[in-house]
């Protein structure tokens, strides 16, 4: 064809070159037209010789034509010429073009069915049970992500006609493997989360004995599905599967029914113990499971109190732990005894809100007994005999009681009493200094070092209404202070600071440090958030990252013996 195009232009050229008298001729017009046709009729040869063209295409052009001849080995360029493509210019280069885009289309299609018919899923067993489950393939998602936007946008081609069946029916089965997927995990998820609840828990058994009678048959159903889905390995085979994705459907609407009734079922447990809706759903479930042992319970105490770690047990006659609490254990490896042993023995929410009120009777009644011991001895070696955290708060309780006193005798004409006492605490404080160079245990040291932290603010407040000549106690220099006070009637500790008055928690803290109370922390925090909680509302204290906000709002926590808790309210946290 190309040598015949080649020759046609020669003749061209020289029909050109003939004497311009001679172009008048008819038959000159009409050798010029019969070259010019040959021309066009080579070059739609050539166009039509495309290996995209197929049998239908010829059809088309035939059919466009009106001429018809047996497309085969024995078709000759004389067939082809009596199709007068000089005529159909367009429509052949419009055929070629829909050929083109057509064989692109099978490219894509054949791609697509090499592709998923060696595509396969892999499994890995059930640690408990080793029943197969999916195993996440991100291969696989992304492969099938992308031929369904293919698919997609083969449909949107105006070529698409021929091949509409095939891409409709390939995107039914894409769009099958990806719905079937993505139940499966949801379910399969589901299925391992409340598998170990329901099947793996006997106490949990014990208590939703109707749900997890409805469990055993979800599990009966979900271990057989995967099981017959394992025989067949190829994923658009396994996925679309005939009713599959309704049996996906019906164990997943069963399992949110099992769901629902655990998470019934938690609410009633925090309504009884209020502290578990401070802890992960994950974490409540392994409490509950061993709830009737306290001694796999032990680890998640950190996370239900503030500073105790773990309890010590009464050993029975082999000297195993029994269920008798004699004392706690905080972070820091301080122990304190209960005032009487606290029964750990029934329902694990029965017996923690025992251990609650054990810890908080402790705490109160090594107060009191601290409080009225403080006058018997030195303060250096009353401190020794009671944990930090009492030590602590008596000797703020004390301080509050010896500036009353140095107010009361100014009152009375005693000029010099302010002056007096500030002497003796900066004696008291010289002693605790003295004693923090010498050899002392770790937790004897911090503890010295928290009461230090605080008398030296202390001192520094004495100074300053000194300093400021204040002789009565209605000053608003002393009143905004964060001031201790124990009610004998009562047996109980107050903090009083400005018009607001708390009463204490006893919350057990353990050994910790307190931080140093600066004229922010003072006024800012203490003053604004105590005033807040005093009229039942809230505070919110703003600035830059990273300066002391929340250690603040710990810290004024921890001055009143409250459990503190810290939430990052994150835009994905939720109301529950």
């Amino acid at each position: 064809v190309e040598n015949m195009e080649l020759e046609c232009k020669k003749f061209a050229r020289d029909i050109r070159n003939l004497d311009k008298e001679i172009r008048a001729w008819d038959a000159f017009t009409g050798l010029d037209s019969k070259v010019k046709n040959m021309l066009m009729a080579l070059k739609a040869v050539a166009e039509l010789q495309n290996p995209a063209i197929r049998e239908r295409h010829w059809d088309q052009l035939m059919q466009m034509t009106g001429v018809r001849f047996a497309m085969d080995s024995d078709t000759t360029l004389a067939d082809l010429l009596q199709l007068n493509l000089h005529n159909f210019e367009d429509e052949v280069r419009g055929i070629v073009d829909k050929a083109v885009r057509e064989m692109n289309m099978e490219k894509v299609l054949k791609e697509l069915k090499m592709t998923w018919s060696t595509m396969e899923f892999q499994y890995e067993p059930h640690h408990r049970t080793n029943v197969p489950l999916l195993k996440s393939d991100e291969e696989l998602i992304e492969i099938l992500e992308d031929n369904q936007v293919q698919l997609q946008n083969l449909m949107t081609s105006k070529y698409i006609a021929f091949f509409l069946e095939e891409v409709s029916l390939w995107q039914r089965k894409l769009s099958t493997v990806d719905s079937v997927i993505a139940l499966w995990f949801e379910v399969q998820c589901t299925w391992s989360h409340l598998e170990s609840i329901f099947i793996g828990s006997e106490d949990i058994r014990a208590q939703l004995p109707e749900d997890s009678k409805c469990f055993e048959g979800i599990d009966v159903d979900f271990k057989e599905l995967a099981y017959e889905t394992q025989k067949t390995p190829n994923v658009v085979e396994a996925t679309n599967k005939p009713g599959l994705s309704q049996q996906l459907e019906d164990i997943q609407s069963r399992l949110s029914l099992c769901e629902k009734a655990l998470a019934e079922y938690l609410d009633m447990k925090r309504l009884a113990f209020p502290r578990f809706y401070f802890i992960s759903s994950a974490d409540l479930l392994d409490i509950l499971s061993n709830g009737t042992n306290p001694q796999l319970v032990q680890r998640h105490l950190s996370k239900l109190f503030d500073n105790l770690a773990k309890i010590k047990f009464q050993p029975d006659s082999e000297q195993n732990p029994t269920k008798v609490g004699l004392g706690m254990y905080s972070r820091e490896e301080e122990y304190v005894s209960f005032s009487e042993p606290c029964d750990c023995s029934g329902q694990v929410e029965v017996w923690l809100n025992h251990v609650l009120d054990s810890m908080r009777a402790t705490v109160r009644d090594e107060m009191t007994e601290a409080v009225m011991a403080y006058e018997e001895k030195p303060r250096e070696q009353w401190l020794f005999d009671y944990p930090a955290q009492v030590a602590l708060s008596c000797t703020q309780i004390w301080w509050t009681t010896e500036v009353g006193i140095a107010f009361a005798r100014v009152e009375e004409g005693y000029e010099n009493a302010m002056k007096e006492y500030h002497k003796k605490q900066v004696t008291q404080l010289n002693t605790l200094v003295t004693m923090l160079i010498g050899q002392l245990s770790k937790g004897d040291r911090q503890k010295i070092m928290t009461i230090c932290t605080v008398d030296v603010h202390a001192r520094d407040v004495v100074a300053k209404m000194i300093a400021q000549k204040v002789d009565n106690a209605q000053a608003f220099i002393w009143l905004s202070q964060l001031r201790h006070r124990w009610a004998d009637e009562e047996r109980h500790c107050f903090a009083n600071i400005c018009d607001a008055q708390f009463l204490y928690s006893y919350e057990y803290l353990g050994n910790t440090p307190r931080l140093v109370i600066t004229p922010l922390t003072d006024r800012q925090c203490y003053i604004t958030l105590t005033q807040s909680l005093h009229l039942m509302m809230s505070g919110a204290p703003a600035g830059p990252a990273g300066t002391g906000k929340t250690e603040t709002t710990k810290d004024l926590g921890r001055a009143l013996g409250i459990m503190v808790y810290v939430f990052n309210c994150s835009e994905q946290m939720d109301y529950k």
